[in-house]
């Protein structure tokens, strides 16, 4: 046998392996993908998204023997949501970022998820198992809540399993005062100290939202306590509820079940269907009442800090107990019609898996895109103090591909030119309405709108800025205030898409240096202003700015100058 024959025989049995014991990893999900789809601008290159189809929740992120598993809600039938056909779509990496998809984990078969398989968490148990809870919508559509567990644990990637027989396990029965239509979205479960575990479920009262409160033994049979976790009148329904606990020391991540007061403190997150955006407040967890009080000066409202400004929603954090962080995921929507939806054949994607842990001021959260999005940069380009004069300063940033990068640039301003700061308004409480009324299309006054212009055309007929304001906090002020804004009001020729400007506040003084940090990913772009502090996300679809047709700048446009002490700019790869 010569070598040639030899090596060909060799990679086919290699190849056979890998198929035999990886059956199905791939192609159930990718047969029949259209090229229309493969190839088209506005699919993203390092984001997450499913092969084809409709996407949307985050579901029991976790990771099991060094893999990192994702589960999100799928309909496998189209391009809109079809709550009645919805499936948990399966994905899994060993770096959260290059992906095999799976085929679903589950899918409705039984009388207690028959009309749908929502949204629900995974829990690793003591023993190193996990376990999945999820809401079925049953065949009386009543949202309950379930039990699966993976038939084969030696199989690393979990490609299946099963579900319990005791289906289903919690239930809204009228004994339990609970809202039939208003009951989804188990928790990770935690362990107290009396040895029972606990999940909260999210739901509603009348406009009273509520993150009810369940316990057992075994893990099979619940009981309702007689207190929510928490709740708030007012609010409406509380979706997709996530609790965990942070560090109040450090940025390293805290298991789920580690409840020491005086290490830690407590988040709650939900998704208000009002605004179709998530709140968290940070406070208490008082083990014996079984509550949760929030810290003072946080209120589980819309009033509430939010971890994104743009579109983010349903999102759901893990603890990875390979590198001790908490990682955050987060369902990012789409901008444009149904009709351009059907006609791309797929919607929807997940943001960037981050970072997320406690400020050092105890009331607010850090988020910053996970590290291993790093190994996916190639070309840099860099500069070192430049300075953006006063008045239009426009610099074109030549030398990366500009429809998928990562950049990060460090501001300054002097402190003379921080006295001639505008004095924000005593009625601008709201950061968006501010991004609305002092977008960056027009020259302003004072300090900014300064920073990064993304997707743009040749000749500036589309693009998105993503930019800073300073002001005073009142007249003779040594107190200001820093604005962060993603416009997208010119990012598309297009007509009938949202091109809402998004805002946050950035608590960081602006006597240091301010950062911003953008990744630009062909139909998405995420930012990052004062080194995670403020993360805006938003959905754009220009027409002429895409591919190698895109361009990077940097940009003043107001009166005076900023200087760029640095900025880093790189292509990024696409995903395998």
């Amino acid at each position: 046998m010569n070598n040639m024959v030899w090596c060909n025989r060799a990679i086919f049995l290699l190849i056979s392996l890998f198929l035999a014991n990886n059956a199905l990893v791939v192609l159930d999900a990718l047969h029949n993908v259209p090229n229309h789809i493969k190839n088209q601008p506005y699919r993203t290159g390092y984001h997450f998204q499913a092969p084809k189809n409709w996407m949307n929740d985050p579901n029991g992120p976790m990771v099991y023997k060094g893999i990192y598993h994702l589960f999100y809600q799928w309909n496998p039938n189209g391009a809109l949501m079809e709550v009645n056909d919805t499936v948990w779509g399966h994905a899994t990496s060993t770096d959260l970022i290059n992906w095999i998809t799976h085929s679903p984990a589950i899918k409705p078969s039984r009388p207690s998820d028959i009309n749908g398989c929502w949204s629900g968490s995974v829990t690793i148990l003591p023993n190193g198992k996990p376990v999945l809870l999820y809401t079925g919508n049953d065949r009386y559509n009543r949202q309950v809540q379930n039990l699966a567990i993976p038939k084969n644990l030696t199989d690393p990637y979990l490609r299946h399993w099963t579900k319990s027989p005791e289906n289903p396990l919690v239930t809204p029965g009228d004994a339990n005062h609970i809202n039939s239509t208003a009951f989804r979205d188990p928790t990770t479960a935690w362990l107290g100290r009396d040895g029972r575990w606990r999940i909260t479920t999210g739901s509603q009262d009348g406009r009273r939202g509520l993150a009810i409160l369940h316990t057992s033994r075994d893990f099979v049979r619940w009981k309702q306590s007689m207190k929510p976790l928490h709740y708030h009148d007012g609010t409406g329904m509380w979706e997709c509820p996530d609790f965990f606990p942070v560090a109040r020391t450090d940025s390293r991540g805290v298991d789920t079940t580690a409840f020491n007061g005086k290490m830690v403190k407590h988040v709650l997150k939900v998704s208000l269907t009002d605004t179709f955006h998530d709140y968290y407040t940070i406070g208490t967890y008082d083990q014996v009442r079984d509550v949760y009080v929030p810290d003072n000066g946080f209120v589980q409202d819309e009033t509430a800090p939010r971890y994104d400004y743009g579109k983010f929603y349903a999102s759901k954090t893990f603890y990875d107990s390979v590198y001790q962080r908490r990682i955050l995921w987060g369902w990012v929507n789409e901008s444009s019609t149904d009709k351009d939806i059907v006609n791309m054949g797929w919607a929807r994607l997940q943001a960037i898996p981050r970072k997320v842990w406690l400020d050092e001021s105890g009331k607010s959260l850090v988020q910053w895109p996970v590290k291993e999005i790093e190994s996916l940069r190639t070309t840099q380009v860099k500069w070192g103090n430049k300075v953006l004069k006063g008045g239009g300063s426009v610099m074109e940033v030549h030398g990366v591909t500009a429809s998928q990068a990562d950049v990060e640039v460090f501001f300054k301003v002097s402190g003379l030119d921080l006295e001639k700061a505008d004095v924000i308004e005593p009625g601008w409480t709201d950061p968006q309405l501010i991004c609305s009324q002092k977008n960056a299309s027009l020259v302003k006054s004072g300090l900014g709108p300064f920073g990064l212009m993304v997707l743009v055309s040749k000749n500036l007929e589309e693009y998105t800025s993503v930019y800073l304001r300073i002001f005073k906090a009142r007249e003779n002020s040594k107190e200001h205030v820093v604005v962060m804004c993603s416009d997208q009001s010119r990012s598309s020729l297009e007509k009938g898409n949202d091109k809402t400007p998004y805002g946050a506040f950035v608590d960081v003084s602006p006597y240091q240096t301010i950062s911003l940090r953008t990744l630009i990913d062909n139909s998405i772009v995420e930012s990052f202003g004062g080194k995670g502090k403020a993360c805006i996300t938003s959905r754009v679809y220009p027409k002429l700015a895409t591919g190698k047709r895109t361009h990077l700048f940097a940009f003043n446009k107001g009166s005076q100058s900023v200087d760029v002490l640095s900025l880093s700019a790189w292509s990024m790869k696409s995903t395998r």
